[in-house]
């Protein structure tokens, strides 16, 4: 079959027309295609791939501080005591080595096998991607008692490589500003760089990162700054990441070893609750979707653990059949490996692909395991019974979760009594609008488009997920109503894991939390982001979960009406039209979403022309169990000491919402109004 191409704009189709990118055009061009996106995720990307630099040199034994630091005008300096990158003449190119590294495209180190033996970055496309996306990088070399610079706008160098000065040190200095042109915000957030800092120093014992923010003083007048450090690496990371829960044995099961050429490094625990938690890397890139690592540490474990298991008899006890999934309820693991020529799938680097990792790993596992639970029997006990015990509740979970899914998602019969649907049956097209309480849903209701807008009013906060065992959450009412009305369905994609959401039938491609804009909206939020991140984790991963974002005020002056989203937009209403006073300006301040008529709930809130949507998203697979773990779980400890940590009451007015989670700014707003009215 032919198709006859008609041209949009004339018949000039030509050699002409046909553009090649040269250089670093390309990038800046097409962005998303090298760093991911273009939002928040791909700004702070740009200082993941700098730092990687820094942490492929300490993987080659050579580098051993790297310092972060955002500078006062966001941009970002990174720093560190390597080889620095070299200055010599490039015979190919006819250039310096520093300029090819810094503006062509697939080119580095990398490829080189006597340079890097393992190392994040694979493509060489990593630095020159930053330079490219930044309206201006300097970049300072330390090398052979000389301080050699070069500098660049929009990836293009300013001038050639020069020496500036001489020096003591060795090491490369890279600051850059990124291109706003390009971004959607090019404000960083110190709380997500902290995260993989930490992150990137238990991947790596013994290197000291230290992260500093310029944009913030301490009392003492000093900048902001925190050091990452980390004697036993992953042994100490699964310690910090299970911190929040409580522990079933005080034993960090071990092992730092090379298989197959492949060093492999371990450590698992396991505690009380109810979910699996593992956290894999590869050369300090955190394989979020798994890969072959992740299939031989499972096949490891399950192996051991049920041999050990029938070889004690704890299973003809019991008398229940055990499934592989019952041996990871309560585990917290994080497996990190260093592969010298890793496959990803694709330049995201999301899932492992090497198929001799998933053996070297599965050998690794089985033989520390199996030497563990011999030497520690009461310990290896305890986990028998805890898998036991997950047996038995998948059991009741699984006839709960059929009383869900008995009836076809697709069928009317099968949805919740009170989802208000909507007429499209075009799933991409489909919101639906999770609602808190009776009163706002019926103004929802009113005010929605029919077309394509569902509502699903809630009745009150759901149940917490978190200190939940599995049968419980599916036999909570206002969980199953969610559940039927999105269509997923667990345990029917053909894996072991009865636990696993599908969402190929999910109804709706846009899942909108909207609640009120106060304490208890705010932990509704929490509760139902639990919800999706513990059950339904691929709903956040697809990029379909939100959180509506409806306004705290209406602010009126004369015929001039505008709704205000923060206590920011007030006061600024209030400077333009009133001279900084509330003098002649009537303010109507929405304590819920009842208080709202449907016009002004469409208007503000639902309307796609003007409403303001947050995505949720997974930046960080392990801070957010982190996160999660500790303020929803039954541990109070580490709740209060990151409040204290992270809130200073004396200085409440200085509090930002970039600062702390939502849930704890939106808990604190009104003493930040209680002292702001108490100044007055």
């Amino acid at each position: 079959m032919s198709e006859e191409l008609i041209p949009s704009s004339g018949n000039n189709y030509s050699a002409s027309s046909i553009q090649v990118l040269e250089g670093l055009e390309a990038v800046r061009k097409r962005p998303a295609m090298y760093i991911g996106d273009i939002s928040e995720k791909g700004l702070h990307h740009l200082v993941y791939e700098v730092v990687d630099n820094s942490i492929d040199e300490a993987l080659a034994g050579y580098c051993t501080h790297i310092e972060v630091t955002i500078n006062e005008d966001n941009s970002i300096t990174v720093q560190d005591n390597g080889r620095g990158i070299p200055v010599d003449f490039h015979e190919k190119e006819k250039k310096s080595a520093l300029e090819v590294v810094m503006n062509v495209l697939h080119a580095g180190g990398k490829f080189d096998k006597g340079s890097y033996k393992v190392s994040g970055g694979l493509h060489g496309v990593g630095v020159s991607c930053v330079n490219a996306l930044s309206t201006h990088m300097t970049t300072n070399v330390f090398r052979n008692g000389k301080i050699y610079q070069q500098e660049y706008a929009c990836g293009k160098p300013l001038y050639a490589v020069k020496e500036v000065g001489t020096t003591d040190i060795t090491g490369t200095r890279q600051t850059f500003w990124p291109d706003g042109s390009i971004f959607t915000t090019t404000e960083y957030k110190y709380n997500i760089l902290q995260a993989r800092m930490r992150e990137l120093a238990y991947l790596n014992k013994g290197i000291t990162i230290t992260l500093t923010d310029k944009r913030e003083k301490e009392e003492d007048g000093s900048f902001k700054q925190e050091i990452f450090h980390s004697e036993e690496g992953v042994k100490e990371f699964v310690r910090f990441l299970n911190s929040t829960n409580t522990p079933l044995i005080d034993d960090v099961i071990y092992l730092n070893t090379e298989k197959q050429g492949i060093p492999i490094e371990c450590a698992i625990m396991y505690n009380t609750g109810f979910r699996e938690n593992l956290h894999s890397y590869v050369n300090n890139i955190n394989t979020i979707e798994g890969g072959t690592h992740e299939a031989g540490f499972r096949t490891a474990l399950t192996r051991v653990l049920k041999k050990y298991a029938e070889e004690s008899k704890a299973l003809e006890k019991a008398k229940v059949e055990i499934s592989g999934e019952d041996f990871r309820e309560g585990l917290i693991a994080v497996i990190s490996v260093k592969v010298a020529e890793p496959q990803f799938e694709g330049q995201t680097k999301t899932k492992l692909g090497n198929n001799e990792v998933s053996g070297a790993v599965n050998q690794a596992v089985g033989e520390a395991l199996t030497y563990y639970l011999e030497e520690h029997p009461k310990e290896a006990k305890t986990i028998v019974d805890k898998v036991v015990l997950a047996a038995t509740a998948r059991i009741a979970a699984r006839k709960a979760r059929e009383s869900v899914q008995r009836k076809s998602p697709m069928g009317g019969g099968g949805l919740p009594g009170k989802l208000a649907d909507c007429s499209s049956r075009t799933a991409e097209e489909c919101e639906l609008f999770l609602v808190e309480g009776d009163s706002a849903g019926g103004s929802a209701k009113q005010g929605r488009s029919r077309q394509f807008q569902a509502i699903l009013p809630l009745r009150g906060k759901i149940l917490n997920v978190e200190k939940a065992m599995w049968h419980k959450a599916f036999e909570s009412d206002e969980v199953n109503n969610i559940i039927q009305a999105l269509g997923v369905r667990f345990g029917v994609d053909g894996t072991e894991d009865s636990k696993k959401a599908n969402i190929d039938k999910l109804r709706y491609h846009k899942v909108i939390i909207m609640t009120d804009a106060d304490v208890d909206g705010s932990h509704i939020d929490t509760l139902i982001m639990t919800l999706f991140y513990r059950y339904m984790p691929e709903v956040i991963q697809g990029g379909h979960l939100y959180i509506a974002n409806p306004p705290l005020y209406k602010c009126s002056k004369g015929k001039i009406s505008e709704y205000c989203y923060t206590d920011e937009e007030r006061q600024a209403f209030m400077q333009k039209y009133g001279d900084g006073t509330e003098t002649g300006i009537h303010t109507q301040r929405y304590k819920g979403l009842g208080e709202m008529n449907p016009e002004q709930l469409w208007e503000t809130t639902m309307n796609p022309e003007t409403r303001i949507l947050k995505q949720v998203s997974i930046e960080n697979a392990a801070e957010a169990d982190y996160i999660f773990s500790m303020l929803m779980g039954d541990d109070v400890a580490p709740r209060r000491e990151f409040i204290e940590k992270h809130v200073i009451f004396t200085a409440c007015l200085r509090i930002s919402q970039t600062s702390i989670p939502l849930s704890i700014y939106n808990y604190l707003k009104p003493v930040k109004r209680k002292i702001q009215s108490l100044s007055k």
